[in-house]
């Protein structure tokens, strides 16, 4: 019998997030999985066609209406939830949109939720990290129970473009929307850097660094090196950096190609959010430091200098290719 598999896609400004991507990815590893994506927007016609591009998706629902503009929760759950009637499992990424979204829509199904999916072992039955990753657990779903679940997705690789676009289809929703919760602002950091939870390079600062005014160090770094910015949370709590920032447990889990970590000691909470880093550069005056226990490449010196001349050399680089 196979497996229906509803996936919600986030987007920010008519762009897929990356971890949809890998969503699928684990979507994939659901025996007999037949895999859709749900796009809600005003107009998701340009997030529609990204998504039907990533290999494994068999269709995409592109459900339109005024009040997906922004993307609340409080708004979207009920519309996910009607969608999700022929569906046998519905998954969204763990990220912040994500760990808002799912629960409110498990309430609605009378489910429980499944949180923070790294391994699929049968089509209810799934790996979990507990304890600040410290220990792995294994969780299954009643038979008879709709899986509602959110995706590590720093655990899955991101699927591949596909050789042929799924169909996309327009849908609807007749679901009754909250009116207590209304759209007022958006407070985000530039969108011109990758987005931090997909971000192939990242570059974070911890209490070491000093100040707000001392982070312009890792932005020009970033820049050169086209990667995101995170921050420790000592680096948040001290008012250097917003939130939305922080890499850790109690944080953003990431997992890139590259992770340089200037002036953060390594407390364990931090480490639990970059542990699927393939490349931990670490940049520390302290020697002892936990961090340079689990770099890849440690640099004991002051972030002072060595990111000036990090900088430097990344711009001669950028003239030499020209």
């Amino acid at each position: 019998m196979s497996s229906k598999v509803l996936i919600v896609a986030e987007h920010t400004q008519g762009k897929l997030n990356g971890a949809i991507a890998k969503c699928v990815t684990c979507a994939r590893a659901i025996p007999d999985a037949q895999i859709s994506i749900a796009v809600l927007a005003a107009d998701g016609s340009a997030v529609a066609a990204q998504a039907a591009k990533i290999a494994g998706v068999s269709e995409v629902l592109q459900l339109d209406q005024a009040a997906n503009e922004h993307p609340l929760a409080a708004v979207q759950a009920p519309q996910v939830a009607q969608l999700a009637q022929p569906f046998s499992h519905v998954l969204a990424a763990t990220t912040t949109f994500g760990k808002d979204l799912m629960p409110r829509v498990a309430a609605l199904l009378d489910v429980p939720q499944v949180s923070d999916i790294m391994a699929v072992e049968s089509a209810r039955r799934f790996r979990r990290p507990i304890y600040a990753a410290n220990a792995i657990a294994t969780v299954e779903v009643a038979e008879g129970t709709r899986v509602v679940a959110t995706v590590r997705t720093a655990s899955f690789e991101s699927a591949p473009s596909a050789e042929a676009a799924a169909p996309v289809r327009k849908v609807q929703s007749s679901a009754a929307l909250p009116t207590a919760t209304r759209f007022i602002s958006v407070s985000a950091p530039r969108a011109d850097r990758p987005d931090l939870q997909s971000a192939a390079r990242i570059i974070s600062g911890g209490r070491g660094v000093g100040s707000a005014e001392n982070f312009a160090l890792l932005y020009r770094v970033a820049d050169k090196l086209g990667a995101a910015v995170g921050a420790s949370r000592a680096a948040v709590d001290a008012g250097y950096v917003p939130n939305e920032l922080q890499v850790g447990q109690t944080g953003k889990i990431v997992a890139p190609e590259l992770y340089v970590a200037v002036g953060i000691s390594g407390a364990i909470q931090h480490l639990t959010g970059i542990k699927d880093a393939r490349t931990i550069v670490a940049i520390n005056k302290d020697s002892e430091a936990p961090i340079f226990e689990v770099a890849d490449l440690g640099m004991v010196g002051d972030l002072f200098q060595i990111l000036p001349e990090l900088e430097r050399l990344l711009a001669q680089r950028s003239t030499q290719g020209r």
